[in-house]
């Protein structure tokens, strides 16, 4: 692949990363549990607050990873458009979610964990680090965020 785009500036890739939490639906979440196995899976979200909001069974291996380990890191599907997110993890139980999260998701997908299995939690992923870039020559300069301040 020939590069012919000169670089993002870290203005326009904070601007490209907040565009797609917003338009995407999907993200990948990683997690792994206290042994070190990975799981990696994609899950409806929504951006809102300065947090990525989702929900899962807290049974799950998801669920369970993101409640012990309290870390995620997230991602979008596109090689070819990279953004990764890593964060902090706080768990709500679908009683003490926020409102306005909640609604936020079921707005966005249209589904509201808290009237299906009770078995369901939802996870606010604060990012405290982000990388965006667009192949090799973006490399330098894709961390965007760091200790939860963006770059520009």
């Amino acid at each position: 692949m020939k590069i012919t785009n000169p670089a993002r500036s870290p203005g326009r890739r904070k601007h490209d990363v907040l565009s797609r939490l917003e338009q995407e639906t999907d993200i990948w979440v990683a997690t792994a549990d206290g042994a070190g196995l990975p799981c990696l899976v994609p899950l409806w979200f929504v951006w809102h607050a300065d947090a990525v909001w989702l929900s899962t069974r807290i049974t799950s291996a998801t669920g369970r990873n993101l409640r012990d380990g309290g870390r995620a890191r997230l991602a979008f599907g596109d090689t070819g458009d990279v953004v990764l997110l890593d964060g902090e993890v706080t768990v709500f139980s679908p009683a003490d979610v926020p409102e306005p999260a909640a609604e936020a998701l079921r707005a966005k997908t249209g589904w509201d964990p808290r009237g299906d299995s009770p078995s369901y939690a939802f996870f606010r992923i604060r990012p405290h680090a982000v990388q965006a870039w667009h192949g090799e020559h973006e490399l330098r300069g894709r961390h965007v965020m760091r200790d939860g301040v963006w770059a520009a």
